[in-house]
């Protein structure tokens, strides 16, 4: 236990939620990876759990806890191995519900923010559009307001839970000619007229469905707008911090996992007479995953721990994404070649974890992007602030 961060109600938490992942998802997952559907039943025992509302309110029915709740929800759900499954559960709590309880209005976190974190609704947020991927300034998708109603249409994809939730949480642009100063942040109900989706198929992460969404005139009541009209690019800007922090605790966290379950099989597996973890090849490329996953580890707790503390960490999140999700490649890489063959067949554990990890680069903004950020902040010496809301 690391006493800097967690005390023992922390790690009793820890204990009661790996328990429940053991009884309660772990025999599914392999249902899951196949059909590509989580069923709707453990959405709802997590809300009963109250596992949705660690960091909500009170008010609407959460704990509001503090950050390392969120950082052993996070981690113990990659050491189940499926990436999907920890996708679809984390999109929902702190993608979607994040922006409903940030810029949502008592009404809106009335209707939406208590089903979701009792498991009755599911949310997606929708941002990344085909043609814009990392550049959320380039979006297309537009909701131009007619009387009491907006219009909206354009198009999303690579929308993890855009087929199977109850509402999304979408950006479009409500002033088009003022570009990022133009965006806005919706929420709109699933079954509302217009909006179509279709299922991606993809290489990991296959237990989570993610889809391209297809909005044609669908018409949004005025009061579904969330905060500000016109503030939608700095509410999205404001929460990649946290977004790029859990993708980088999500990967310490596989990767930590990827080379404990390495260690245990390199200690049965024997070759000339010795068990595998005898021989100093392997044990001092089991030395320098160790150190770089253990110092990933301690730079994403201490971010956290300024996150929680209520500083603006989007640098210090960006370069935690960029450098966590990159060891996390190269150690799972490295892990796969010390099973050897059977690191390849599907039946062992690393096989789905190679094809899960690689997504941690793309997603939520990519490396290069990642760098591009970092870079202003650190040559151009560019500041990012927070929304005002």
């Amino acid at each position: 236990m690391n006493t800097m961060y967690f005390t023992e109600e922390h790690e009793l938490f820890r204990k009661s939620f790996q328990d429940f992942l053991q009884k309660e998802v772990v025999p599914h997952i392999d249902k899951w990876e196949k059909s590509g559907t989580i069923e709707r039943f453990i959405w709802k025992k997590f809300g009963e759990m109250g596992y949705f509302g660690l960091n909500q309110p009170e008010e609407y029915g959460g704990m509001d806890l503090d950050i390392f709740y969120t950082a052993i929800f996070l981690e113990e759900l990659q050491k189940i191995n499926s990436g999907g499954f920890a996708a679809a559960m984390w999109a929902h709590a702190y993608l979607a519900m994040t922006h409903v309880n940030k810029e949502g209005d008592d009404a809106i976190k009335k209707k939406y923010l208590t089903p979701s974190i009792e498991g009755e609704k599911i949310g997606c947020l929708c941002i990344t559009e085909p043609f814009g991927g990392s550049d959320v300034a380039g979006m297309r998708s537009t909701a131009i307001k007619k009387g009491d109603k907006y219009i909206l249409n354009g198009s999303k994809t690579f929308i993890t839970n855009g087929v199977y939730s109850d509402y999304l949480v979408i950006a479009a642009k409500t002033d088009p000619d003022k570009g990022n100063k133009g965006m806005s942040i919706f929420i709109v109900d699933r079954d509302t007229p217009g909006i179509s989706a279709s299922k991606l198929d993809k290489l990991g992460w296959r237990a989570s469905d993610t889809a391209e969404l297809a909005f044609d005139d669908v018409e949004i009541p005025a009061e579904n707008l969330m905060g500000e009209e016109g503030k939608g690019f700095s509410y999205i800007m404001q929460h990649f911090a946290l977004e790029r922090l859990i993708m980088g605790i999500n990967a310490h966290a596989r990767a930590e996992y990827a080379l404990d379950y390495t260690l245990g099989y390199m200690a049965e597996r024997e070759a000339f007479g010795t068990t595998i973890d005898k021989f100093q090849a392997l044990r001092h490329s089991v030395a320098d995953m160790a150190s770089e996953v253990e110092m990933n580890k301690e730079f994403n707790y201490s971010i956290a721990k300024r996150l929680n503390d209520g500083q603006y960490v989007v640098k210090e999140a960006s370069m935690s994404k960029l450098l966590s999700t990159k060891m996390a490649d190269k150690v799972i890489y490295d892990c796969l070649q010390l099973l050897g063959g059977y690191g390849y067949m599907e039946d062992y554990p690393l096989a789905r974890m190679f094809r899960d990890s690689r997504l941690g680069p793309i997603g939520g903004g990519t490396s290069e992007i990642l760098r591009e950020i970092i870079a202003k902040m650190v040559i151009d010496k560019k500041e990012y602030k927070p929304a005002a809301k």
